[in-house]
């Protein structure tokens, strides 16, 4: 399976961004499709998680409210919609897939994700 992201860019706080990927090759009902981000000198963080073909949606309390998690299943394609934008938001952002059904904790962990896109930089800044 390979992952590819596209979407991100220069923005200034307050704006709106989203954020695709596209995954190549099979994914199950109940795999997962999550964002996670990372900050120069930072761990990677998780973001958001989606359940593919099934219900469950997870976020991160730092976006909560702010970010939206979608995917067609048709097209095996994740969203990330990233609205009232903050610096702090600024990182590289990964989409993983994670083949597999497992609890909320386990969907948080990046370590848990076995394939990863190349990541695609967003910054926030005026």
């Amino acid at each position: 399976v390979q992952l590819v992201e596209s979407g991100g860019g220069l923005v200034q706080p307050g704006d709106s961004l989203r954020l695709s990927c596209a995954a190549s090759g099979r994914t199950n009902r109940g795999d997962a499709m999550g964002w996670f981000r990372q900050a120069p000198g930072k761990d990677r963080e998780f973001v958001a998680v989606i359940r593919v073909r099934e219900s469950g949606t997870f976020y991160a309390d730092s976006v909560k409210g702010r970010f939206a998690i979608s995917i067609d299943n048709a097209k095996n394609t994740v969203f990330l919609e990233m609205n009232s934008l903050k610096p702090e938001d600024t990182a590289v952002y990964y989409c993983g897939l994670r083949k597999g059904r497992a609890i909320a904790t386990i969907l948080r962990d990046p370590s848990e994700y076995t394939y990863w896109g190349q990541g695609t930089q967003v910054t926030v800044s005026s």
